[in-house]
């Protein structure tokens, strides 16, 4: 009967051992990886094989596009998700060897996050494209092609000397030479895609404010699907909330209606490379 118990004492140590979380202490815990080789993951299969990417610049013009395309009865363009800040954890060494067994490593892995995240949206909503407008999507606008090697593309310009403007007025005690840096940032990113990407459309926002039915027609043709009257009256539909770090939140884009962009005011300093790029997506000389 002793070496029963003792038996039992012994199971039930190990039973607690197998279902406790290790101690920091603890042999077993694996070290540092010593080997430097890295794995990189062949590509999983995507649920969303063509999603729609809107490149632009902050203060751009790209939460109006939105709420154009979500007008659309086919076309789902929620507010901004940001997928770029959506990572995974591999917690302990060995997570990595188990991925691997899978064909998966951490970046994959966290592609098909982000594909599944944009599926689960777009059956959510009974439609069968889906928008993100995302602004810093453009900084990572590599990753995406890797993520997303048929994904499409609308690349939203707007003058560089109104970016730098909006972003000046909407700052409390804005540093100017902060806010030329993020827009030429922005800037560099954009004429890289709009240069190299495939499946891309180049849009600007003055135009799209000043003939919303011609520029609209043109990206339901890149889109495949038929345009719609009712886009330009997204006033009446529902896009959810407007609020900080989901998109723009102005009184302009509450009203319900498209309005006029504003233009640079000819005081605005400008580096000499934005003005190239300005003069390179054919915008005038001067703001």
């Amino acid at each position: 009967m002793a070496a029963i118990g003792k038996g039992l004492k012994r199971r039930g140590r190990l039973v607690m051992q197998a279902v406790s979380p290790p101690r920091r202490n603890l042999d077993a815990i694996p070290g540092p990886r010593q080997n430097t080789d890295t794995y990189t993951a062949p590509r999983a299969p995507r649920l969303v094989e063509s999603p729609v990417f809107v490149l632009s610049s902050v203060r751009s013009g790209s939460t109006l596009l939105r709420v154009l395309l979500n007008s659309h009865s086919r076309i789902r363009a929620p507010h901004e998700m940001h997928l770029r800040t959506l990572h995974v954890h591999l917690s302990r060494d060995f997570t990595a060897d188990a991925m691997k067994e899978l064909q998966l490593d951490k970046e994959e892995l966290e592609h098909v996050l982000w594909d599944r995240v944009l599926h689960l949206e777009l059956t959510r909503s009974g439609k069968d494209v889906i928008v993100d407008k995302t602004p810093p999507n453009t900084l990572i606008w590599p990753r995406l092609r890797r993520c997303w090697p048929n994904a499409r593309y609308i690349v939203l310009l707007r003058h560089p000397g109104a970016v730098v403007m909006s972003l000046t007025d909407r700052r409390t005690d804005p540093d100017h030479e902060a806010i030329r840096a993020e827009v030429l940032d922005y800037g560099e990113k954009l004429e890289e895609a709009r240069q190299r990407l495939p499946n891309v459309q180049v849009i600007r926002y003055e135009d799209l404010t000043a003939d919303p039915e011609k520029v609209t027609r043109g990206v339901c043709d890149h889109l495949g699907v038929p345009w719609e009257p009712g886009m330009l009256d997204y006033g009446s539909k529902d896009h959810g909330t407007f609020r900080p770090q989901l998109g723009d939140w102005s009184s302009t884009i509450r009203s319900g209606r498209i309005q006029t962009a504003r233009t640079a005011a000819p005081h605005v300093e400008l580096p000499p490379r934005l003005t190239e790029l300005a003069k390179a997506w054919g915008y005038p000389e001067g703001p």
